[in-house]
């Protein structure tokens, strides 16, 4: 299964609650926090909703 490397490009302050909540499910806390995730639907699920904030590439 391939693997999805997530960076946290913009701050989180100011965010909606949820949005502040499921960057942090992602473990993303700081600017330039990067996490590896599964290229699987709950991850891109996450994406989808805060992928304003992100920069995703394939790991």
């Amino acid at each position: 299964m391939a693997n999805m490397k997530i960076t946290l490009k913009k701050s989180l302050a100011g965010r909606l609650e949820k949005h502040i909540a499921t960057a942090h499910a992602l473990g993303l806390k700081k600017i330039n926090d990067v996490t590896i995730q599964p290229d699987n639907a709950c991850t891109r699920g996450k994406i989808a909703k805060i992928g304003y904030l992100l920069e995703v590439e394939e790991a």
